[in-house]
């Protein structure tokens, strides 16, 4: 009897099987068809505290147990703060009305990177004009720096201008999970109806 020739199509049927498992495992782990930027695994974020509209210190871990929208800007920002995050929060409302369960499982935040000009008074004024849903968060700068390091984000003071001053920062709506982690990159660069798709794929 030709051993050689009966373990070789034995050897082929079993790599053939777990392949087929593989693939079987594979398309059950497949990842969620989102326009935005998938960040699982990437490390952004940590802990850091500062302090709301009313003056009320808060941390990262507050928000522990839900989905945190997180996004960098400041209120002297003349156009892309704004926008982003208009379209973040058109997007997050056309999100909430279809899922509002899911929805009520969502913090957005904004947390600025000018505090020197972003009182917490100014801060909240400036969030409520886009959702009362929006929470606004300033501190010192040391305080404002950790977090902005913990997100990778760019923050640095950019051009003057006649009054005042810009400010250089990235523009990215960070999704994190319910313990902190990342998960993507919100498409605040399309259009609200993409963004309450992302969140729709992304928040379970």
């Amino acid at each position: 009897m030709n051993r050689r020739a009966m373990t070789k199509p034995i050897f082929t049927l079993a790599f053939a099987a777990l392949a087929l498992s593989a693939c079987s495992q594979a398309e059950r782990k497949e990842e969620p068809k989102v326009t935005g930027a998938l960040i699982d695994g990437a490390a952004i974020g940590g802990p850091f505290t500062l302090t709301d509209k009313d003056g009320k210190r808060v941390s990262w871990d507050d928000f522990k147990g839900k989905y945190r929208i997180v996004y960098f800007g400041y209120t002297f920002c003349p156009d892309a703060c704004p926008m982003d995050l208009s379209i973040l929060i058109r997007g997050f409302t056309e999100f909430a009305k279809d899922h509002p369960q899911q929805a009520a499982e969502v913090q957005p935040i904004f947390i600025t990177i000018d505090p020197a000009r972003d009182t917490p008074t100014r801060v909240g004024e400036f969030t409520a004009a886009f959702s009362p849903r929006l929470i606004g968060l300033t501190g010192s700068q040391a305080e404002v720096d950790v977090a902005v390091k913990a997100f990778k984000a760019v923050a640095a003071r950019g051009a003057d201008t006649p009054g005042g001053y810009l400010m250089d920062h990235s523009r990215m709506a960070y999704l994190m999970g319910k313990n902190g982690e990342p998960i993507a990159a919100l498409p605040v660069d399309k259009d609200p109806a993409t963004v309450a798709a992302d969140l729709a794929a992304l928040v379970k």
